[in-house]
């Protein structure tokens, strides 16, 4: 059982002060405000969630990521694309999950507005009637002081005025006395009756109030427990998402240990090579023997023992123009 009670600890010596029940009820106010923080905080994040997801999306879908691999790599990124996307529709799912906890909130907090906004009917009546009685009893009190001063005062004139006055003089006197008396005794049943009213209102009063403070403090013992579970929720919630975005790229890592660098060049040849033979080396080839074996009516064959090329024709001298004549060919400079 709980010792700390709000019944025993929100009271004030002043009948009509409301110092208690108004701190309770600005705590109450306060405990309401955090959850609407709480659940705009809920939304904000989901907002944020539902962007990165959509981003890894537009990321995943739009953004070439090594196209032009082959083989083994190729396959894993291509899981490594999947996975991001999965990624992303995770992080969309989580901002759906927080909206849906940020209207439970919502709910949860006006339904306590609700239930709570009976109880502030009644104490507002309540106090107001207490008001009322204590402000009638006060003015009873000051009306049946102010008939006993009345009387008073009437009496001491009787006393004062024993020899000195006429008999009929005396008289009204007398009479005046009995007015003051007579007043004195309804004022006083009037105080009393209002005493007693007073007295009946702030009984009532403090019923209500032990109630009011009973009420609000069990649905601060609920809200307090309800705000406590669903941050539990909220945090376990994103350690999931975690776990989820882990076995994504987990998935990666498995088919990135499955990738062979060895095979992927294999492919790259196999699927790329334009062949095995290599250019001859890059041979002198005479012009001029060139023009012999293309000459019309020569046998392009041959002749037994002329396997290997004549020697090249040497000029007769260095500038002259005259050349030999060099199988058949006649070089005569024209002038």
């Amino acid at each position: 059982m709980r010792e700390t009670l709000f019944k025993d600890h929100f009271w004030h010596t002043d009948l009509i002060s409301t110092a208690g029940y108004d701190s309770i009820s600005q705590h109450m106010n306060d405990g309401r405000k955090n959850c609407k923080e709480f659940e705009d905080f809920l939304k904000e994040r989901a907002a944020v969630e539902e962007r990165y997801g959509k981003d890894l999306l537009g990321l995943s879908r739009k953004k070439p990521c090594g196209q032009t691999e082959l083989n083994t790599l190729k396959r894993a990124l291509d899981v490594f694309k999947a996975q991001v996307e999965s990624v992303g529709q995770s992080h969309i799912q989580l901002a759906q999950v927080l909206r849906e906890e940020a209207k439970k909130m919502e709910d949860f907090r006006e339904k306590q507005k609700f239930y709570r906004k009976k109880i502030e009917l009644i104490m507002d009546a309540i106090h107001k009637n207490r008001n009322l009685q204590y402000k009638r009893t006060l003015e009873a009190k000051r009306l049946y002081e102010q008939r006993c001063r009345d009387k008073d005062e009437a009496e001491q004139a009787v006393h004062r005025s024993t020899s000195l006055v006429t008999p009929k003089q005396q008289e009204k006197l007398f009479v005046k006395l009995a007015q003051t008396k007579t007043a004195l005794e309804d004022s006083d049943r009037m105080y009393q009756m209002n005493i007693a009213a007073v007295e009946k209102v702030r009984e009532e009063w403090q019923s209500e109030h032990i109630k009011a403070c009973e009420f609000f403090e069990n649905q601060e013992w609920e809200r307090i427990t309800y705000f406590r579970n669903a941050l539990w929720l909220h945090v376990n919630q994103l350690s999931q998402g975690c776990v989820k975005n882990d076995e994504c790229y987990e998935d990666v890592r498995k088919s990135l240990e499955m990738c062979s660098v060895e095979k992927d060049i294999e492919c790259f040849v196999n699927v790329h090579k334009t062949g095995t033979l290599r250019p001859t080396p890059v041979t002198y080839e005479n012009y001029y023997n060139t023009q012999k074996c293309a000459a019309p009516g020569r046998n392009p064959a041959p002749a037994p023992g002329m396997g290997r090329r004549p020697p090249l024709p040497v000029p007769s001298g260095s500038g002259d123009p005259e050349y030999s004549t060099v199988d058949g060919y006649s070089l005569i400079q024209h002038h």
